[in-house]
């Protein structure tokens, strides 16, 4: 772990993001909240929260903070679901791994509360994508 002790404690902001592309059907049973499970969206959230407030538990080098604010965020364009994340904290480093995560985990949740529409007849996913996982914006301030 790298020895945090003599930054500063600021306010820091991590925005990411990440896709999913479905079949337009499921899409439209997300849209239509027709899916068996729940609200795929309420559902991805919580998980994206609870994921966020875990780091340190699952990645072994994040320094445990506190999360002053978690935002996430479905944006719907087609066949691809995008999630943003926004987390913020007032620590002495950043939140990256944070955003990152609570996107990660809420397009895993995604797939898993749908996967029963995505599947072809021999039980493959041949459409289903997560891809473009990224930090879209690192914020410090004073």
């Amino acid at each position: 772990m790298i020895d945090i002790s003599e930054k500063n404690t600021i306010t820091r902001i991590a925005i990411a993001s990440g896709k999913i592309k479905l079949k337009k059907e499921t899409i439209e049973r997300i849209i239509n909240k027709q899916v068996e499970k729940g609200d795929a969206f309420t559902i991805a959230k919580v998980s994206a929260i609870n994921a966020v407030k875990k780091v340190p538990e699952l990645i072994p080098f994040c320094h445990p903070i506190p999360i002053t604010n978690v935002n996430v965020n479905f944006e719907i364009n087609g066949q691809l679901i995008k999630v943003i994340c926004r987390v913020k904290s007032i620590a002495k480093t950043g939140v990256e791994m944070e955003a990152l995560t609570g996107v990660s985990i809420a397009l895993l949740n995604l797939w898993d509360i749908i996967k029963m529409y995505e599947k072809d007849k021999d039980g493959q996913y041949p459409s289903t994508q997560i891809y473009d996982l990224k930090v879209e914006e690192k914020i410090k301030r004073q």
